[in-house]
């Protein structure tokens, strides 16, 4: 994940992220304040879950091959076409940020985004300039550069999808849901299901790997 933050005494702070959504979000971040006493419960409310939640997990890793079969069989999955136009921004997205994250010397110079000098109009204007050259830099390395094999499963309910997006080279796997509000229970379980069934290794728990701490997060949220 791309991230820019600059800290300013007595003033606002702006923030650049990068992810599944591309690295032009921009939002206006304000002083932070201390802690409400139903901020700090929910905190440690929330620590004891994800500890329970990693004492709870035991070891079940499964191939990527291994889940798309499994989200075919159990739920029906269908293979999203690559010629669709949300497979196709979506995988500049993952495209990006891979590199970013594994092989930023691709983008030269365009891989660190500069701070901002202010907040004002034509400081956010350069920074989205940046990050819009950036995102084209991207899209211009080829395949034999940056080889990716990426895919996404969608599986439809009765008024609800769910989308796992695999990228097997790198090992990402993300996972989106929407539907009515009726629909979000089982969607949400669907999603726990294929992040436990995908699982991990006893390594994974013993050094509290990125696939470990992700399915700890999974299973809180």
């Amino acid at each position: 994940m791309a991230r820019i933050f600059k800290k300013r005494k007595n003033a606002s702070a702006i923030s650049v992220i990068g992810g599944a959504d591309g690295p032009t979000s921009i939002f206006i971040a304000g002083k932070s304040k201390k802690k409400s006493l139903i901020e700090k419960i929910r905190r440690r409310s929330y620590l004891r879950k994800k500890k329970k939640a990693a004492a709870s997990i035991r070891a079940g890793a499964h191939t990527f091959e291994e889940v798309v079969l499994y989200l075919k069989k159990k739920y029906g999955a269908v293979e999203k076409p690559k010629d669709s136009v949300s497979y196709q921004e979506e995988y500049k997205c993952v495209k990006e940020s891979l590199i970013l994250r594994y092989q930023p010397e691709l983008l030269g110079e365009l891989a660190v985004v500069l701070d901002l000098k202010g907040r004002n109009k034509a400081s956010i204007q350069e920074l989205l300039r940046q990050t819009e050259a950036r995102s084209k830099a991207a899209q211009a390395i080829s395949d034999k550069e940056f080889p990716l094999d990426f895919h996404i499963y969608r599986v439809s309910t009765k008024t609800g999808t769910i989308e796992f997006s695999m990228e097997r080279r790198w090992g990402l796997i993300s996972c989106s849901y929407s539907g009515k509000k009726e629909e979000m229970k089982k969607l949400k379980a669907i999603y726990k299901d294929v992040y436990l069934y995908y699982g991990v290794s006893e390594e994974d728990i013993r050094n509290q790997t990125e696939r470990f701490q992700e399915l700890v997060n999974v299973l809180v949220n």
